[in-house]
């Protein structure tokens, strides 16, 4: 009996436990909720439209798109007792339960307990139409959904039809969790900085902020009517050039503005020049440092101090490019461009692994229906939209993300292939830019190997994806269309002779050109044999006599197929000499160009201008990527991280140490010519190395696979050593 009377306690506990955790509404935040994608894309298109050249207004090249002005949201729910909500909108709207409209505009309401029918309707042309209710049970949250297309209808006596061809989807949110946290209202955060150095400039003065940063001058002690001229540069240079900087701001004041007076708009810069009237002074100039508030959760330190060096100054080149979503760079463009992003995500993963930035930034350029040209009007972008894709279920595991916006790749894809040739294959129609890199005299007529190439993994992508979205039928086709063209590049493109993929074939003649893009694409697409692989390493990668990169975008890849070769130790010298090199010319910040051929004022000249280049470009921050993946050696094997290896190669360091993240933690390495330490926070790893001796360890069982190499199981939240010889 007393046994009995403890269970039944014990019930009553838990009862009330699970009650609580059911009703508690910490447990069921409520946030704003919108047509999936369109807040991005507003957003997106507000931040574009930012960008100035000397003052003058420059809107992006491509199209842009508005969200839908009237959206439909819907919640079905059985609510356990009365409840009370709380309405909040972005727009006009009319609200429904059961099927009876609410009269008025209410800010509150109580709904009587029992299953109900909510659809709340929201107009707004001039922001994204988005809703926040907050009750004790019903909140909107992800488990809405909305339409912007509602095909209900009535009939003559006024009911209405019980059925519709309306087509549902899952709402978009973010992180706007608070009634009073409007998602039109949404602003990056910004701190105070300070110059490090004030001197004078003529009739004014140049302010040195110590390094390349973000954000809005602010003078302090403002007073007098008049005009102040601002004239930013990336470097000292540009800013003291009044007639070719890229970015300037002329202001004029009546005498009645704030002595604290901040400028409106945010710019790129680490020098700014000031000149103004005689009947306006200042007692002070600050700035406030305008950013996303993302935490650094991948670490890197080893023995060279040069290298770390470089890995801290890409990890601030790519916070400083991670706002609202992933730039290219934050002087010039300051648009979102697909290449430049793709590179982004793979860097995002190994140091802030911040999911939300990579899908606002996918969201963003794939813009709506109907698709009329490539992502960013370029071919080679469009396929890195799908690529990119794919890593992020990889890396995240997130299948929601792409069951959701499955259609929309679908339609792209659709596009793109429409606009292949009769052999099936991509070339440039009027309206594409193929770009691939900047390089001078590199020829993109005819069919190019490298499209190809990127299209065959789009394909390889989208088959992948269709499965995840339930299309049987499309997985089959997808992948069979990419295992057709993959055989095919190899049949038109590689050369017995040059052991090479050759680079295009225009009006059916394979030219005799061979560049780098295609080969190193197809060694770490896994497209190559072995033997291929290593003729391509000799023939290409290591040849001086086929043409170099010179742009830190391709210089990324480049170095990723030499490290998915096991040339550590080479790419490692060639890190120190090209990144390093940049740091001897005083970068703060990675550039969208660096060639060592040139000298003086010549490293900061592009596309014809004195100060065109960006000396802080997302592509530039490549070492984060490289050193997470091919030297701490982590992978994710599939999605989420759930399986994993870790591949610890030296390269010739004495010692290296850091962390990568993943979806639920992060995975700690060590490793040096004796010993590497594991401690990782969730899934199943495997530890894969070589010794010289027999290895050892007390923590796990360690697996030989001949010719020195050696594996280990790694399981989640326990930690292990292992001690050995490393082949040098």
């Amino acid at each position: 009996m007393k046994s009995y009377l403890v269970y039944t306690i014990l019930l009553l506990i838990l009862g009330t436990l699970f009650s609580f955790t059911e009703k508690d509404p910490i447990e069921k935040q409520a946030t704003w909720i919108w047509y999936p994608g369109d807040y991005e894309i507003w957003l997106s298109n507000k931040m574009q439209a930012r960008r100035t050249e000397r003052g003058a207004f420059l809107p992006p090249l491509w199209r842009y798109y508005s969200p839908y002005a009237l959206v439909t949201f819907r919640k079905e729910i059985d609510l356990p007792e009365d409840d009370e909500i709380e309405i909040k909108t972005e727009g006009d709207f009319k609200l429904q339960i059961d099927g009876d409209l609410v009269h008025g505009r209410p800010k509150k309401l109580a709904i009587p307990a029992g299953k109900h029918s909510i659809v709340i309707k929201v107009y707004n042309q001039e922001a994204v139409p988005s809703v926040y209710i907050k009750g004790k049970h019903l909140r909107t949250d992800a488990s809405w959904k909305v339409t912007f297309e509602d095909k209900e209808w009535i009939d003559e006596t006024g009911k209405a039809s019980d059925q519709s061809g309306t087509f549902w989807e899952a709402v978009g949110s973010w992180n706007f969790d608070s009634a009073e946290s409007l998602p039109s209202e949404f602003r990056l955060e910004t701190t105070p900085q300070y110059a490090v150095e004030v001197k004078e400039a003529g009739d004014g003065i140049l302010v040195d902020y110590g390094k390349e940063t973000f954000g809005y001058v602010k003078f302090h002690g403002l007073r007098g009517a008049g005009k102040v001229s601002l004239y930013y540069g990336e470097s000292e240079a540009e800013a003291m050039d009044k007639e070719f900087c890229e970015t300037l701001d002329h202001l004029e004041f009546d005498g009645s503005q704030e002595e604290d007076y901040q400028l409106e708009g945010s710019m790129a810069y680490r020098y700014v020049q000031i000149q103004h009237d005689p009947t306006i002074s200042f007692d002070s100039v600050s700035m406030m440092y305008e950013y996303l508030p993302v935490t650094y959760r991948g670490e890197f330190r080893s023995s060279d101090d040069l290298l770390n060096e470089i890995w801290d100054v890409s990890a601030y080149t790519m916070h400083l490019n991670t706002r609202e979503f992933f730039l290219d760079g934050i002087k010039r463009d300051r648009w979102i461009w697909s290449g430049d992003a793709y590179q982004s995500y793979l860097m995002n993963y190994y140091l802030f692994f911040d999911n939300p930035s990579v899908t606002r930034t996918l969201l963003a350029l794939r813009g709506k229906e109907p698709i009329t040209s490539h992502l960013n009007t370029i071919m080679d972008y469009s396929f890195y939209w799908f690529i990119g894709i794919y890593d992020y279920y990889l890396y995240s595991g997130d299948e929601e993300f792409i069951k959701n916006f499955y259609p929309r790749m679908v339609s792209l894809m659709k596009f793109c292939l429409g606009r292949r040739n009769e052999e099936g294959m991509m070339e440039g129609l009027p309206g594409d830019w193929i770009f691939i890199d900047w390089a001078d005299g590199l020829s993109k007529m005819g069919e190019v190997s490298f499209e190809q190439m990127l299209l065959a993994r789009s394909l390889e992508a989208m088959a992948i994806s269709a499965n995840i979205a339930g299309d049987k039928k499309g997985e089959e086709e997808y992948g069979k269309m990419a295992s057709d063209l993959k055989k095919k590049l190899f049949d038109v493109f590689w050369s017995e002779e040059h052991q090479a993929i050759m680079h295009q074939r225009v009006e059916g003649e394979v030219l005799d050109n061979v560049t780098r893009y295609a080969n190193m694409f197809g060694i770490f697409f896994d497209y190559f044999s072995e033997e291929q692989k290593l003729a391509v390493k000799q023939n290409v990668l290591l040849n001086d006599d086929v043409q170099k990169i010179t742009t830190p975008y391709m210089r990324f890849y480049e170095l990723e197929a030499l490290c998915a070769m096991g040339e550590q130790e080479f790419v490692l010298a060639e890190i120190r000499d090209y990144w390093g090199g940049m740091l001897e010319l005083g970068a703060t910040s990675f550039w969208e160009k660096y060639d060592p051929t040139e000298s003086g004022e010549e490293h900061l000249e592009m596309y014809g201008r004195p100060y065109g280049k960006s000396l802080c470009h997302a592509w530039g921050a490549s070492p984060i990527y490289l050193f997470g993946k091919y030297y701490l050696g982590v992978k994710p094997l599939t999605a989420g991280y759930q399986t994993y290896e870790i591949v610890p190669e030296l390269g010739g360091l004495e010692w290296m140490e850091g962390k990568v993240p993943t979806p639920e933690g992060d995975i700690s390495i060590f490793a040096n010519n004796r010993e590497i330490k594991v401690k990782a926070d969730s899934g199943q790893g495997t530890l894969r190395f070589k010794s010289r001796s027999k290895p050892r360890s007390q923590s796990g069982n360690i697996r030989s696979l001949g010719n020195n190499a050696y594996e280990m199981d790694i399981q989640s939240g326990k930690e292990y050593l292992v001690n050995y010889r490393v082949i040098k």
